[in-house]
């Protein structure tokens, strides 16, 4: 059976997660049917903004023949002008699927929880699975497969790091993440992952020095050190994170035509110096495309009728 939402990645099986990119694989070839999702509408709730995640999504639901209402920070107040109870109540009945982009996952839960439409988290502070999706149909495109490819996670322990980590763990891939230590992802998370990769062959490594991290690694992947909303932390999370920036020094460890990857958007000369960023080695605008027909399946997968 098919989940009702998509709020992380492990709301999906590894079967699931093998059909998402399949699917994915086929829209980027063909853009899918323009009648998939006629007369539907997805609401896009986003209590921060973003450009990648938005214009995707409005693309996608364009190309599947459907269409897209933003509401943002302005209508949304960042929450405090109606509880989610009554504003998932309400937006089911306009709507037939919701896109949330929230500070606190507790509002894509509660959203989740009251809604009778599907809601899809499109990032949350805890995860972020369909950027995660997306950078395993990079993967899977630039590697040829996903079993026993070794990832390298260098940077903050984040909510990109939390949903490559159960991806990762569904589908075999070999993921060594380096955080500082107080930047670690969430222990919990890292217990289920390390327990759900023991099944798919995968290993869990964690660790504070990022040569470990990209020893022999295939593929390279970073983010911002500072978050959205953690603007006044970034004094202090510069100081902590010194020695994890991903130059060519760094990528010297890693396995011969290792490839490069980050989520975007970027600062140059923080987390990565621009010649990584520029390098041939770097994948990071397939990563941006594939977003959007990773969105696409998504979309099919909880929006679309059984028979398509």
């Amino acid at each position: 059976m098919k989940p009702k939402h998509l709020l992380a990645v492990r709301d999906l099986t590894t079967e699931q997660i093998g059909q998402l990119l399949g699917k994915a694989s086929g829209l980027k070839r063909t853009q899918g049917d323009q009648r998939s999702l006629a007369g539907k509408t997805l609401g896009l709730l986003f209590q921060k903004p973003s450009v990648r995640t938005r214009v995707s999504f409005e693309v996608g639901m364009a190309q599947l023949g459907g269409r897209s209402l933003y509401i943002g920070p302005v209508e949304l107040q960042e929450g405090q002008r109606e509880g989610s109870k009554d504003l998932a109540h309400v937006l089911s009945r306009y709507l037939d699927g919701i896109v949330a982009r929230t500070f606190s996952h507790r509002d894509v839960e509660e959203l989740a929880q009251w809604a009778t439409i599907p809601v899809i988290n499109g990032l949350s502070d805890f995860a972020h699975p369909c950027q995660a999706l997306g950078d395993l149909l990079t993967i899977q495109e630039r590697c040829g497969r996903l079993k026993k490819i070794r990832l390298a996670y260098v940077g903050d322990g984040n909510n990109v790091c939390h949903s490559l980590m159960e991806a990762c763990a569904r589908m075999g891939v070999d993921l060594r993440v380096a955080t500082p230590s107080r930047y670690r992802p969430d222990p919990r998370l890292v217990r289920w992952a390390k327990e759900e990769a023991s099944k798919s062959n995968g290993q869990i490594l964690l660790t504070q020095d990022p040569k470990e991290a990209v020893e022999a690694a295939h593929v390279v992947y970073t983010d911002v050190w500072t978050s959205m909303g953690q603007e006044r932390e970034r004094l202090r999370r510069k100081r902590a994170f010194r020695g994890f920036q991903v130059n060519q020094a760094l990528m010297r460890h890693a396995a011969k035509g290792a490839l490069f990857m980050h989520c975007l958007p970027a600062h140059r000369g923080e987390e990565v110096t621009s010649d990584i960023m520029d390098s041939k080695r770097s994948i990071i605008y397939d990563q941006a495309e594939n977003r959007l027909h990773v969105q696409k399946a998504i979309l099919l997968m909880l929006l679309g009728s059984p028979s398509r």
